[in-house]
């Protein structure tokens, strides 16, 4: 296996630069889409925060107060308790101190939300390497460095574990398009559209918005998203995925499977959320994301332009739908 994964970085090295516009053209591109940063000017609330909470097919019900504000969630939602197994208590409280819930942004069914990450279908081993490398510096993601660095080593092993056991579902339908509503970023981090309504042209970007706001910011397991990526953005992805550019690169496949679900403790990418899956190719290129699995990844993402990664992304999300 480490013969193979040398031979295919010496091969990476070698391929030829592709794509629309070089990665040095990128560099000064607005990419707040893809980074959620909370707006500075907020739309104002149309709930109080004294409100209590349902979504739908759950007897449950939550004050709005501990739904809207991470940093209450030490006690996030588990609206449908009888669909997982028994959370373990670092998942469901963390540990009251530095170490965030896990279902706090990865919700109960472990699929998440777009500023963070759907868990489910990875692998415990896959998982407690991405804490390892959260923890030494390998990684770069905010909202996960306190938790990583404080986490102890058997609530590490426990969580992943139970995150790793969780089934997966179709959680995005991506959508190719012009224009989209017009959005901001809320305080929790989420991208919702705008209560005052408009639309505008997409862009090169990828907007993902929930199917339902109210549930989504309620952190309802059952309400996932939409994302819109711009016009000829799958077709372009699948030539990429599919036959590394032509054989410019290696094709993802390679590693990822043929159907990109994972092979071994290589990660599923199919169907997860595309905005979630250019953030982390953008930070293989710009050395946000590094570490030893990682190696391989950095000769490919090299040659990817920022649109050739919009297309990879969306045509991955794709696959799930």
């Amino acid at each position: 296996m480490k013969s193979f994964i040398w031979i295919l970085l010496a091969t990476l090295m070698t391929l030829p630069v592709t794509g629309s516009s070089s990665p040095e053209q990128d560099e000064n591109a607005d990419l707040s889409w893809a980074y959620a940063v909370p707006d500075k000017v907020q739309p104002q609330p149309t709930e109080d925060d004294s409100a209590i909470v349902q979504v739908p097919g759950s007897a449950k019900t939550y004050p709005r107060a501990q739904l809207h504000d991470l940093a209450l969630l030490k006690n996030p939602p588990d609206w449908f308790p009888e669909e997982h197994p028994t959370m373990p208590g670092v998942v469901q409280h963390g540990d009251g101190k530095a170490v965030l819930a896990c279902a706090s942004c990865h919700l109960a069914s472990g699929l998440g939300h777009p500023e963070s990450a759907d868990l489910t279908g990875l692998t415990a081993p896959y998982m407690l390497h991405q804490l390892a490398d959260f923890k030494s510096g390998a990684r770069n993601a905010r909202p996960m460095l306190a938790s990583a660095r404080n986490i102890t080593e058997e609530d590490a092993k426990g969580a992943c574990e139970w995150l790793a056991a969780l089934p997966t579902k179709t959680w995005v339908k991506v959508v190719e398009a012009d224009t989209v509503p017009k959005t901001y970023v809320n305080t929790d981090h989420e991208r919702l559209p705008l209560p005052s309504g408009g639309t505008e042209p997409l862009g090169n970007r990828i907007i993902e918005l929930p199917e339902d706001p109210a549930r989504s910011v309620a952190r309802d397991p059952h309400s996932g998203f939409v994302a819109y990526v711009p016009k000829g953005s799958i077709a372009k992805g699948e030539l990429i995925v599919s036959t590394g550019n032509e054989g410019k690169i290696i094709a993802c496949g390679t590693c990822h499977g043929q159907s990109l679900e994972g092979m071994g403790d290589v990660p599923r990418i199919a169907g997860r959320s595309p905005v979630y899956i250019f953030r982390q190719l953008h930070d293989v290129q710009t050395g946000d994301r590094s570490g030893s699995a990682i190696k391989v990844m950095k000769g490919t993402v090299a040659h990817l332009s920022n649109d050739d990664m919009i297309a990879i992304a969306a045509y991955a999300t794709s696959l799930g739908q």
